[in-house]
């Protein structure tokens, strides 16, 4: 069995299903050579070209280019520049009507040219000696994509991978009245074959095989010529059929394999490209030049001079038309493209781009416009004429009712929209048009789920993001504790052993440390209470001498101290306290009671502020019954009685802040010596001379009464001392009357 390539050698060709032949109607033009288009007024140029992304552009209002010179960025892999076909002014960035279906408006640069034309710094390449990639960008760069009506990037289109068995360049031309290759290859052959070279030195295919429409003789001829000796390199011409010259149905025709559903050419070995794509890529390598211009067919019977004609990039329809001689009738279509796959135009100010290659403007007779469309009858011709081995009927009533599933299942994006089904439908339904609508919608839909699939892609991104952070806090708290609790578990036992340490000693400590810590520990609290007195005495001592109240609060505190260290005295020093020996005075007497009082808190707490009230009382009715005659003749004579008294009674108040007991005994004899004035006051001026004498004579007699009157208003503790001490020499007094 013959391998593919000696198959191609051997000059074999298959057939593909369908097609249909209509009239070529190519003799007249065929002959013509190609007319070169004077520059317009104005060219609107399209920032979008082909198939892909627009490029960012690069131009403004006023700025001022040259011709080549680049007028957008291609930032992105499905992007090709467009350039500048001759120098001039920037008069706008505008939207203007596009050459689509739809007629929508566009991103155009609108281009006034200067008529200089000149061209920007141009750097030639050496092919040979460039690599692959200098290669490709070269072609990114010049702006080139396919130019056989598709609009792929050629550049993104050369770069594969897999090996390419087989290079098929398409010079076919199979729709009616379009010869703009057929004019290509009789007067541009050779430039042709160099840009074939230039894509085997990208490919390295293992043959190279040509392809044109047996209805051109002049084409095939100049294409063989230009050929000549090289080898694997076959120049093939194909039976007249449309639309033979369709990718698919070309590679059938060529090498009876069919390109599957959804796949490539590129899968079986194969890659094609236009003859029109071959010279832009000898231009733009060899010469850089990049896609400035292109041939675009101008035919119809309503034009004086149809011809093929090299227009720039950007040239309105109109300068196109009224150059080959244009006499409209009323209605006149024009139509962009050929008769099969053209679209009728809305406006005649639409520019000639990239994939542009015949304006057609026929009159009704030559080309009738379509009737009413009519209900389907289900002649099955359509399906018979179908080159992709479709079902037109079938996908007619899915697109109608807009069953995406249903149009994906009966491969509606196989079809290539040649307009065959529509050709020989007796209903005149538009087929190919609900064709175009429903893959428009197909694809808008499929551009919204790839919306909502990226949106969710990223919700999901940042929801993984976000509960990694999560695990990852969680990680790192998880970690500090078991940190912390191992710090603690190696600090525990050293706590424990701590403690037990302390325990230890504890218990080894002897009973005389502990009496000695004991001991310490009431030297602290002693001082601490004594530090604590001051700062309470302090303030006492300062305004007892004019509130009796504040007086009593501190002889209680006083009290209250003298009864703790009474409670440390022994046993044996309280009896002895207590008994009282026959030599021994009353004033001794007193202040022996006056100890044992002083265990009694409460008891002398009562007793002392009765004792004061008491002066006080006396005090104010010795004031208002002595006259002032008796007080002056008194005082001299008993003045330093009076002091020897007081003496006493200063040195008790002040030993009482250093000595609780000192300060208890004080108390009990100030009111021995108040009973004792009591009972002495009732009769003052009664007393005898004996009396008197006695006083005279008894020199502690005298200044105790009085001390009474004189001293009690204006010191309540030194009265309450004087009449502690009167009421013992009272008693005494009482003693010795007795006995």
């Amino acid at each position: 069995m013959q391998s593919l390539l000696e198959q191609v050698a051997a000059g074999l060709l298959w057939r593909f299903p369908g097609g249909v032949h209509p009239p070529t109607r190519k003799a007249e033009l065929s002959k013509k050579p190609i007319a070169s288009l004077p520059l317009p007024d104005k060219l609107y140029i399209p920032l979008r070209q082909h198939i892909g992304v627009a490029g960012h552009c690069l131009v403004h209002k006023g700025d001022h280019v040259m011709k080549g010179q680049p007028l957008t960025l291609a930032d992105n892999s499905m992007s090709v520049p467009v350039h500048a076909p001759t120098s001039g002014l920037i008069l706008a960035v505008t939207e203007h009507t596009s050459p689509h279906p739809s007629a929508l408006p566009e991103p155009c640069i609108v281009l006034e040219p200067d008529g200089l034309d000149e061209w920007r710094e141009r750097e030639p390449m050496h092919y040979p000696r460039c690599s692959t990639e200098q290669l490709l960008e070269r072609i990114q760069q010049s702006g080139i994509a396919g130019m056989g009506g598709a609009g792929f990037p050629t550049h993104l289109k050369s770069a594969v991978q897999q090996h390419v068995e087989l290079l098929i360049i398409n010079g076919v031309e199979c729709e009616p009245y379009i010869s703009a290759d057929d004019a290509l290859m009789q007067e541009q052959a050779d430039t042709i074959v160099q840009g074939i070279e230039i894509l085997c030195h990208i490919l390295e295919p293992k043959a190279v095989l040509i392809a044109i429409e047996d209805d051109k003789p002049a084409a095939i001829s100049a294409m063989q010529n230009a050929c000549d000796g090289r080898q694997p390199w076959y120049v093939r011409p194909v039976p007249t059929k449309y639309p033979s010259g369709g990718e698919k149905q070309l590679i059938q025709l060529l090498t009876g394999r069919e390109v599957p559903a959804g796949r490539r050419p590129i899968d079986i070995g194969m890659m094609m490209f236009n003859v029109g794509t071959s010279f832009a890529v000898a231009q733009a390598v060899l010469h850089d030049i990049p896609l400035l211009s292109r041939i675009v067919t101008v035919a119809g019977d309503t034009l004086q001079h149809p011809q093929n004609v090299l227009a720039p990039i950007g040239t309105p329809v109109s300068d196109l038309l009224h150059f080959c001689g244009f006499q409209p009738e009323r209605p006149q279509r024009v139509i962009m493209g050929g008769p099969m796959m053209g679209f009728t135009l809305p406006d005649l100010s639409v520019p000639i781009i990239k994939t542009t290659n015949c304006i057609l403007a026929p009159t009704q007779q030559e080309l009738p416009a379509a009737g009413e469309e009519m209900d389907c009858i289900r002649c099955t011709a359509c399906a018979e004429a179908c080159p992709a081995s479709l079902l037109p009927q079938q996908l007619l009533w899915f697109s109608k009712a807009k069953d995406t599933e249903k149009l994906d299942e009966y491969n509606l994006f196989d079809c290539i929209e040649c307009g065959a089904c529509a050709y020989v439908c007796p209903s005149e339904i538009p087929l190919v048009q609900y064709y175009r609508v429903a893959k428009a919608e197909i694809r808008e839909q499929q551009r919204e789920a790839l919306k909502a699939e990226q949106a969710k892609a990223r919700f999901e991104a940042r929801q993984a993001r976000l509960e990694a952070e999560k695990l990852e806090r969680q990680r790192r708290n998880e970690q500090l504790a078991a940190e912390r609790a191992a710090k603690q578990s190696a600090s525990a036992p050293d706590a424990v052993a701590a403690a037990l340490a302390r325990v230890k000693s504890q218990q080894q400590q002897t009973p005389g440390d502990l009496e000695a810590i004991k001991a310490e520990r009431e030297r602290k609290k002693q001082q601490a209470r004594e530090r604590q007195a001051e700062k309470t005495e302090a303030p006492a001592d300062s305004v007892s001498a004019t509130d009796p109240r504040q007086a009593a609060i501190t002889a209680a505190l006083a009290r209250a101290k003298a009864k703790k260290q009474a409670a440390a005295t022994s046993d044996s020093e309280r009896v002895q306290s207590q008994q009282t020996e026959p030599g021994q005075t009353a004033t001794e007497s007193v202040e022996t009671a006056a100890a044992n009082e002083a265990s009694d808190p409460r008891k002398a707490a009562i007793a002392a502020a009765l004792a004061r009230a008491k002066a006080k009382k006396q005090a104010a009715a010795s004031a208002s019954d002595n006259g002032q005659t008796e007080q002056e003749q008194a005082k001299p004579a008993h003045t330093g009685a009076a002091q020897a008294a007081a003496e006493p009674a200063q040195t008790a108040a002040a030993s009482e802040a250093s000595d609780p007991r000192k300060a208890a005994i004080a108390a009990a004899i100030a009111r021995a010596k108040a009973k004792k004035q009591t009972e002495a006051r009732p009769a003052p001026e009664k007393a005898g001379p004996e009396e008197a004498k006695s006083d005279q004579t008894d020199p502690a007699s005298a200044p105790d009464e009085h001390i009474a009157p004189t001293e009690q208003p204006s010191d309540p503790r030194k009265a309450a001392i004087a009449a502690a001490v009167a009421r013992a020499k009272a008693r005494k007094r009482k003693e010795t009357e007795l006995k």
